[in-house]
C-alpha cells in the first residue's frame, strides 16, 4: 500500500511539473472600476470595454465593477481594495470622488499595480500631497461644456436668464463642465441666475429644475452637467408647460436622449465617446505594463451633438 501511495505521489508531482511547463505566460489582469452602472453612460463604457476585451482576449484578462449610485464613494474604495487583494496588474478607474480615491489608488501603486485615471480627473493638489503621479486619459470637460454653451448662446440674447444643474461638487469633471457653461454664458452676456448640484441624478435634477422654473418664470434655459440630469430637467419643463420656451442642454450623449434631441426637447449634448473611453485607458495601461513608459496625460475627443448632427449621421 505504501509503495502504491509513493508511486501515486510521484506521478502527481510529475503531472504538476509538466503542467507548469505546458502553461504559457499568464496574461495581465486589468480591472475597470467605474461609477454608477445605473447611469447609462457607464453601462456603455462597460460594454465598450467588454467588446475590446473580446477582440483582444489573448492579451489580457478583464474585471469590471461599478457602484450602484454616483455618491457611493466608500463602495468604490472597497472595490479598489478588493482589486489590490486579488493582485491585478492594472486598475483603470473613473473615480466617483476626485479627492477621496487618491489614497487607495496610491496604495495600489505602492503594491506594484499600474493605475490609469479615466473620465473624472483625480485632484492635482491631493496627488501632489500624496507625492503620486497618475495619468489621466479623458476629455477636456470644460472645452466640451463650452461647445454646448456656445451653441445655446446662439439661440438666446444678452440678458436672458439661464440656470445650471451641476454634477457632484467633489467631482473634477462636474466642476469643469460648470466652468465651461459659465465661460460661454459670460462671453455672450447671458445671466446665470442659479447654479445648484443635482449630484448627477435624474430625480434630484427634476426637483431642482421644477423649483428653478417656479422661482424664475422668465427662465430661458437649463444647462445640465450630464444627460441623466437633462432627462430630469426635460420632465420638469414639460410639467410646467414650457417645452416651447425653455431650452435644455445635456452632456454625455446617452441613447436615452437621442429621440429628445431629434424632437428638440433637448437642444444639444456633448459626446465624450463612452464606448471608447475605457478602452483608451485599458490600452494605455497595457502599454505601460509592456514598455514601462513614463505616465503622461492623454486628451480624448469631445463632440457637440444636436438634432441636426444625429439626423446627418443616419444618412
Amino acid at each position: 500500500m505504501k509503495k502504491i501511495m509513493l508511486i501515486f505521489c510521484a506521478f502527481a508531482v510529475v503531472f504538476q511539473v509538466n503542467g507548469c511547463k505546458q502553461k504559457g505566460p499568464s496574461k495581465p489582469k486589468v480591472a475597470l472600476v467605474m461609477k454608477s452602472l445605473a447611469n447609462e453612460f457607464f453601462k456603455t463604457m462597460e460594454e465598450g470595454a467588454q467588446a475590446h476585451h473580446k477582440e483582444h482576449s489573448q492579451d489580457y484578462e478583464l474585471i469590471t465593477v461599478g457602484i450602484k449610485d454616483e455618491q457611493d464613494v466608500a463602495k468604490q474604495v472597497e472595490f479598489v481594495e478588493l482589486m489590490i487583494a486579488q493582485g491585478v496588474n492594472a486598475i483603470v478607474i473613473a473615480p466617483a470622488d476626485s479627492k477621496a480615491l487618491v489614497p487607495v489608488c496610491k496604495k495600489a501603486m505602492d503594491s506594484g499595480i499600474i493605475v490609469v485615471n479615466i473620465d473624472n480627473k483625480l485632484d492635482k493638489d491631493v496627488l501632489a500631497e500624496k507625492k503620486v503621479s497618475i495619468p489621466f486619459v479623458g476629455p477636456d470637460n470644460r472645452k466640451g461644456a463650452k461647445l454646448a454653451g456656445d451653441y445655446l448662446a446662439k439661440k438666446l440674447k444678452q440678458g436672458d436668464k439661464v440656470v445650471i444643474l451641476e454634477g457632484a461638487p467633489n467631482a473634477f469633471n462636474g466642476i469643469q463642465r460648470k466652468l465651461g457653461f459659465e465661460d460661454a454664458m459670460k462671453a455672450a452676456g447671458i445671466n446665470i441666475v442659479s447654479s445648484q448640484t443635482g449630484y448627477w441624478e435624474m430625480d434630484k435634477a427634476n426637483q431642482l429644475a421644477s423649483a428653478m422654473i417656479t422661482e424664475h418664470p422668465d427662465l430661458k434655459a437649463i444647462l445640465c452637467a450630464n444627460d441623466s440630469m437633462a432627462l430630469g430637467a426635460v420632465s420638469a419643463v414639460k410639467a410646467a408647460g414650457k417645452s416651447d420656451s425653455i431650452f435644455v442642454v445635456g452632456f454625455d450623449n446617452i441613447s436615452a436622449v437621442q429621440q429628445l434631441l431629434k424632437e428638440g426637447k433637448i437642444l444639444c449634448t456633448v459626446d465624450q465617446h463612452a464606448d471608447k473611453l475605457a478602452l483608451y485607458g485599458i490600452e494605455y495601461a497595457l502599454e505601460m505594463l509592456k514598455v514601462k513608459t513614463v505616465p503622461t496625460d492623454k486628451e480624448t475627443p469631445v463632440e457637440l451633438i444636436t438634432g441636426e448632427t444625429i439626423n446627418q449621421s443616419k444618412k
